[in-house]
């Protein structure tokens, strides 16, 4: 071979290697660039894990794409990890808010029962006022852990297609005391017996809500009328009272946790009991709505399913 032909191979070869090199670099730098931009978006809180360049299918697209579900993962942890953290905030927060006037009174109560003068009346009226405050603060926890649980579904019941009757008297008996302290009639329909899907305890639990609350509201020797309708997909429940009613602008807010309208306001209660019932049909695949005139009462209407096995389908 021609000397010198073997040299323009030899230089050629080289230049070729060379080329090959650079291009190699000059590729790898171009990728690392596009993993550069993946962090620094997520650096930002600009990633949303959307693909914004069109990669090759080489190993380092592979990894790209790899880097990219992993810090969407990441986004999507802190995000839960945040709203978590500002649900434990608005809760801590609702139950001190809550908290603070019974225990404000319990330690009232107990350093004017520190004085020696006091009459056994005037101790025993103090020891009652005490228990009942007491008693408030553990209904309310029970109450707000109760609400906190279903609404994060860690409370979980199922439903099942039963008779309503025994649901609504189960919930009619437990109120009766209260209602013959007012002497208020609570007066159920005549109507035939027919299932429902729901779960017997936690209805009659929301049905109790429901009705408890028309009690408080109502005047004394009023009557509760408790009326059942069935409907071509739902049934519906409907509780009516004699109190004070509700205007219209109040009929989303008295659902809302701690919300008291103002015909509450010199009522006991702290706003949790239609707001757990609300909670508890929308378990159950059903809801609760209201119709009510101030000063014409009130009517709760609680629609529950026929049957969810035919709605699904």
């Amino acid at each position: 071979m021609n000397p010198h032909t073997a040299v323009f191979l030899l230089c050629a070869a080289l230049i070729i290697c060379i080329a090959a090199l650079c291009l190699c670099i000059l590729y790898n730098n171009v990728q690392w660039r596009k993993l550069e931009n993946i962090l620094q978006d997520f650096q930002k809180q600009e990633y949303r894990g959307i693909m914004k360049q069109e990669l090759l299918e080489t190993r380092e697209s592979k990894i790209s794409a790899l880097l990219r579900q992993i810090l969407n993962t990441a986004c999507f942890k802190e995000a839960h990890a945040i709203e978590e953290k500002d649900h434990v905030m608005e809760l801590v927060s609702d139950l001190s808010h809550q908290l603070k006037t019974p225990l404000a009174n319990i330690v009232m109560d107990m350093e004017l029962l520190q004085n020696d003068s006091l009459t056994e009346e005037q101790r025993r009226e103090f020891l009652s006022h005490t228990k009942s405050q007491a008693d408030k603060m553990q209904w309310l926890m029970e109450d707000l852990l109760k609400a906190s649980k279903l609404e994060n579904g860690i409370i979980h019941f199922e439903t099942k297609h039963t008779g309503i009757k025994q649901t609504i008297a189960a919930a009619v008996s437990s109120v009766y005391a209260q209602a013959l302290a007012k002497q208020i009639d609570i007066i159920t329909g005549e109507f035939t017996d027919f299932p429902l899907d729901h779960n017997p305890k936690w209805t009659a639990e929301a049905l109790t809500n429901i009705l408890e609350n028309a009690i408080k509201y109502s005047p004394e020797k009023s009557r509760i009328n408790i009326l059942i309708n069935r409907l071509d997909i739902y049934s519906e429940i409907m509780i009516t009272d004699q109190g004070p009613g509700i205007p219209p602008n109040e009929y989303n807010r008295i659902f809302k946790r701690f919300y008291r309208g103002h015909a509450a306001e010199n009522q006991e209660g702290c706003g949790l009991g239609l707001y757990l019932a609300q909670l508890i049909a929308q378990c159950e695949k059903g809801y609760i709505t209201v119709s009510s005139r101030p000063g014409q009462g009130s009517c709760f209407h609680i629609f529950l399913l026929n049957n969810k096995r035919l709605c699904e389908a």
